[in-house]
This record gives structure tokens, C-alpha cells and sequence, in this order.
């Protein structure tokens, strides 16, 4: 008995996969460039920033931070704001 697809129903199936495929691969990049375990900056790390933003050196602050920790631009210029 062979199953009786119609073309439209076929194309909406492979829509479905195809989005669903698509929307799976998203996610895994999202993860894998945000991980949810990294580790804390170091006091080090921390203090030298702090003392980077204090001398008016923000942008090597970050640039700091940002070698460091590897955090995005942003995330970095976050941190080095609130120090």
C-alpha cells in the first residue's frame, strides 16, 4: 500500500523540515558563541582595568577585557563602564 502524498502537502512538509533544520542550526551557533559557564574575570584582570579607566584609557581597557575574557565589543565596554 504506498502512501498517497499530494505535491501541496509534500511541499509543505519539506517547508516544515527545512525551517525547523534551519532554526536548529541558529540555535547551535547562538551556544556556541555565548557559553554559558565562562569563567569570572580575575582580580587581576579587574584591578588593571580599572586602572586603565582611571588614567582615561577606556578603549584599552576594553581591548584588555576583551583578550582576556574573549567577550564581544559590547559585553566588554559593559564591564569596563561599571567598573
Amino acid at each position: 500500500m504506498p502512501l498517497d502524498i499530494s505535491v501541496p502537502a509534500l511541499t509543505a512538509i519539506t517547508a516544515v523540515v527545512t525551517a525547523a533544520a534551519i532554526w536548529l542550526i541558529i540555535l547551535a551557533v547562538r551556544l556556541t558563541r555565548n557559553p554559558r559557564n565562562r569563567p569570572s574575570p580575575s582580580s587581576d584582570l579587574v584591578d588593571q582595568a580599572r586602572e586603565l579607566k582611571a588614567l582615561g584609557q577606556i578603549r584599552d581597557a576594553v581591548f584588555l577585557v576583551r583578550g582576556e575574557t574573549g567577550m564581544s565589543q559590547r559585553a566588554a565596554a559593559r564591564f569596563v563602564s561599571r567598573l
